[in-house]
């Protein structure tokens, strides 16, 4: 007679993501690939999930001037 464990397993076999992540694909999901910016807004959702799991990270002006994706104006020169 086969394990329950055993069985179950093989049922719900996650080789293919598991490869796929060893990859640094994650299919459909938004994440830490893509350059640095990414990563790091992708960092900070995994750590705003950890304790909410419906929160959402989005770029936010900060995160671009800190990556260079866009520069500060100073609004007070006028």
């Amino acid at each position: 007679m086969e394990n329950d464990r055993t069985r179950t397993a093989r049922d719900n076999d996650d080789s293919t993501i598991i490869d796929r992540a060893a990859q640094g694909g994650t299919g459909g999901e938004s994440g830490r690939e893509g350059g640095n910016l990414q990563r790091d807004v992708g960092t900070q959702d995994q750590q705003a999930r950890a304790t909410d799991p419906d929160a959402h990270t989005r770029v936010t002006k900060e995160d671009d001037i800190a990556h260079g994706e866009r520069q500060e104006v100073d609004r007070a020169r006028g």
